[in-house]
């Protein structure tokens, strides 16, 4: 269960944030737990969440190790401050900074270098499903930005599938447009990585998971998890869907 917190919150309201947060998931044994705060507050994420059960991840990272890139953060600096993951090519970062196929595979190559955990975000947008090229869509974006990796580099890697449409629109798609869009990418990974790398992937549903959902969702076989957006931002709403 990942948190994308995008543009929200300061360092202080990130220690306000764990301090009523941990207590509420630290017997939650039943999924990995991870949130993802903007770059000025994972130095304090970290901090706050030493030696509990929760992960941190950044939500973007640059692929070269260190050098003249203007705003950029490399996985060299984020391992060094003890972030765990990075989420890659949420449609966001497609949509507004204009990341493709080659810089996904170009970050997940820099992420594994530095052990860090990719999470790359892939989905269609609404008038993509509407015309019926979902599996298009999703087969591209697989096939030019995970099929390159090597099979160790992929066993490290997870996948989560946002439908655009129902990024932080409240539209989510129903358990059964969800588990259609993972059995295809899983059967894309068997085609390229074979049945035991497809078995042991990881997909994660994104799109406006909430408390209310959450069960619906992952009782589908091939959704593995969540990325969650505005729910993560409520330590009681979060540690809610984390516990469902």
């Amino acid at each position: 269960m990942a948190g994308n917190w995008k543009m929200y919150k300061t360092p202080a309201e990130t220690h306000s944030f764990f301090e009523a947060f941990k207590p509420l998931v630290a017997a939650a044994v039943n999924c990995d737990i991870v949130l993802c705060p903007p770059f000025p507050n994972l130095h304090a994420a970290v901090k706050e969440t030493e030696g509990s059960n929760i992960g941190i991840g950044a939500q973007n990272l640059y692929w070269g190790k260190e050098g003249a890139v203007t705003g950029e953060v490399s996985g060299h600096m984020l391992q060094a401050i003890g972030c765990q993951y990075v989420i890659i090519a949420h449609s966001e970062r497609r949509q507004y900074f204009g990341e493709n196929e080659p810089d996904v595979v170009r970050k997940v190559e820099a992420a594994l270098q530095y052990g860090l955990t990719p999470i790359v975000c892939v989905g269609e947008r609404l008038e993509e499903r509407e015309s019926g090229q979902t599996e298009a869509v999703l087969g591209a974006m697989f096939d030019g930005g995970l099929a390159p990796l090597t099979p160790e580099q992929f066993a490290k890697t997870v996948i989560a599938y946002e439908p655009v449409w129902a990024i932080g629109t409240g539209k989510t798609a129903t358990p059964q447009i969800a588990a259609d869009a993972h059995r295809f990418l899983r059967g894309k990974v068997a085609e390229k990585f074979g049945a035991e790398a497809a078995a042991a992937a990881r997909i994660l549903y994104g799109g406006s998971v909430k408390p209310d959902n959450v069960a619906h969702l992952m009782a589908q076989e091939d959704i593995d998890g969540a990325l969650v957006g505005g729910a993560s931002l409520d330590p009681k709403v979060f540690a809610a869907v984390v516990n469902y």
